[in-house]
């Protein structure tokens, strides 16, 4: 069956980011999404972007979006959101666990014990909400009879980038599609993680614009935020995404293999080959 009539998505981390161009790309092909994040105004945090300002976007574009202020730190916050979709909507038909708390010094050089310990809080709003969310809206994914769940994840899951704490959690969202992905196999719910490239996002935008010459390729072989939303969109049409579940996909190649575009009409490059292959797990199933 294809995911494609009358969606409920569910975006975590979508103020700004990658969580805001899924949410964008999905919006404006129609769907409900409910965007979630902590920015409520303008200006309460250091990069641009708020949810409502997220939501709002999504109805300009011909879809449904309503705002969530959620901190995925807070198991609570996070059942109380899907208990309001499920009120709201009866159903859930996509989950995209993007939520992801960037802490101070991430990106500086040095061994990881010479950076802040809080890098960690990494694992939390990131590795763990990615669990918290799942299991709360896995009884909507099985209520549906099909569904999707997505991590956005990236090569750092298999090479070194930023630092252990960065890397585990990486690891651990890929791991943990393949894991989630035996459990709803039954129920005709596909996981699967999605590594991203390099976006541009407001954070990047930044870089690039304050040494443009430094940067000027790698701006542009930058994917727009939106390029992984409409490579979501792509999977969820595919009738048989359930192959494709509880694995590793590289956003610029499933992109091709769907004639997938970005919004500049380019096809992004894959990093495979700089940054390696995407992590093969064992089929075995012990329980």
């Amino acid at each position: 069956m294809s995911l494609q009539e009358n969606r409920v998505v569910v975006v975590t981390g979508a103020s700004r980011g990658a969580g805001k161009g899924i949410a964008l790309a999905l919006g404006g092909l129609g769907a409900t999404v409910y965007v979630t994040g902590r920015t409520i105004n303008e200006g309460d945090a250091d990069l641009p972007g708020t949810v409502a300002a997220t939501a709002d976007e999504i109805s300009r574009r011909g879809g449904n979006g309503i705002a969530v202020v959620c901190d995925h730190g807070d198991d609570r916050q996070v059942q109380a959101l899907f208990a309001r979709v499920e009120r709201e909507q009866g159903r859930l038909d996509i989950l995209v666990n993007n939520a992801l708390l960037v802490p101070e010094g991430l990106v500086d050089h040095g061994p990881f014990w010479q950076k802040p310990l809080a890098l960690q809080d990494i694992l939390n709003v990131g590795m763990r909400s990615s669990y918290v969310a799942s299991y709360y809206a896995a009884p909507l994914l099985v209520k549906n009879g099909e569904g999707l769940v997505v991590n956005t994840s990236s090569f750092g899951g298999r090479c070194y980038m930023h630092g252990p704490a960065y890397g585990a959690g990486k690891a651990a969202v890929d791991k943990m599609a393949h894991d989630m992905a035996v459990d709803f196999k039954p129920y005709n719910v596909a996981v699967i993680s999605l590594w991203m490239g390099l976006l541009k996002t407001e954070r990047t935008q930044r870089v690039f614009d304050a040494e443009p010459e430094l940067y000027a390729d790698m701006e542009a072989g930058a994917e727009s935020p939106e390029f992984s939303g409409l490579v979501i969109d792509a999977l969820a049409k595919d009738p048989q995404r359930m192959q494709r579940s509880g694995k590793i996909w590289v956003g610029a190649e499933l992109g091709s293999e769907y004639g997938v575009v970005d919004i500049n009409g380019k096809q992004p490059p894959s990093h495979r080959s700089m940054l390696g292959d995407p992590t093969s797990y064992n089929p075995a199933v012990i329980e």
